[in-house]
């Protein structure tokens, strides 16, 4: 694995799972929670949804061998809905919005809903990590890379969490919603290239390979 299939997962990664989208989300969960508790509410919340996405890393091809499906077909329904997912990022409201409204309705588990889920282990988030990790064309040891640049993105968000205030005052709610619609668009891209990756898997297609390889389509063409 390049630097540049390095640099694209880790982008991929850190647009599904949205870090900076996550902080208006963590200071609404810890209104009511003493701020002394607030690094161990951070922590449990960051601590859970890497559980959850490790799960998915480990067990996700398992299920999908179990259960008789095609990486290709896999790969095309992964990407619509990472797309509608993206939709919603860019036109809908914004990540911070409404799992603002979600937290309202049950603040005491904060730390697990929404904020470890959906928030930071979104669903978006647990297809991209199954497509990235498949046994059939992924080492290993790139398994193992993609899992280390899972706990990277993972850890930035734990950063910016027990930072959230600072760089809340700094962005605002408004920046927040910026940045979360820009990757909403960078998501989409991903999205449109793993559905084509699949078609062209699954023999619908013909493509040609891009210039440089998406970490979503890798293997499509073997």
């Amino acid at each position: 694995m390049d630097w540049t299939a390095l640099v694209r997962e880790f982008v991929t990664l850190f647009v599904v799972i949205d870090p900076v989208g996550t902080i208006p989300v963590f200071l609404f969960a810890v209104q009511s929670v003493p701020a002394r508790l607030h690094r161990r509410f951070a922590l449990r919340a960051v601590a859970i949804a890497a559980l959850v996405l490790l799960l998915f890393l480990v067990g996700g091809q398992f299920l999908l061998e179990t259960l008789g499906l095609r990486l290709g077909s896999f790969q095309i329904a992964g990407g619509v809905v990472l797309f509608l997912f993206a939709m919603t990022m860019i036109f809908g409201e914004s990540k911070p919005v409404h799992e603002i409204e979600e937290a309202e309705r049950d603040h005491l588990a904060g730390a697990v809903f929404p904020l470890a889920m959906p928030s930071i282990a979104s669903p978006g988030a647990m297809l991209a990590i199954v497509i990235l990790t498949d046994n059939h064309t992924e080492t290993v040891t790139e398994q193992a890379i993609t899992a280390g640049l899972l706990l990277v993105v993972l850890l930035v968000t734990l950063a910016l969490l027990l930072m959230a205030g600072f760089v809340h005052r700094i962005i605002g709610s408004t920046g927040a919603s910026v940045i979360s619609r820009v990757m909403g668009i960078v998501l989409a891209t991903i999205a449109v290239d793993s559905i084509l990756g699949g078609m062209d898997m699954l023999g619908i297609l013909d493509i040609a390979p891009p210039a440089v390889e998406s970490p979503l389509t890798r293997g499509a063409g073997d």
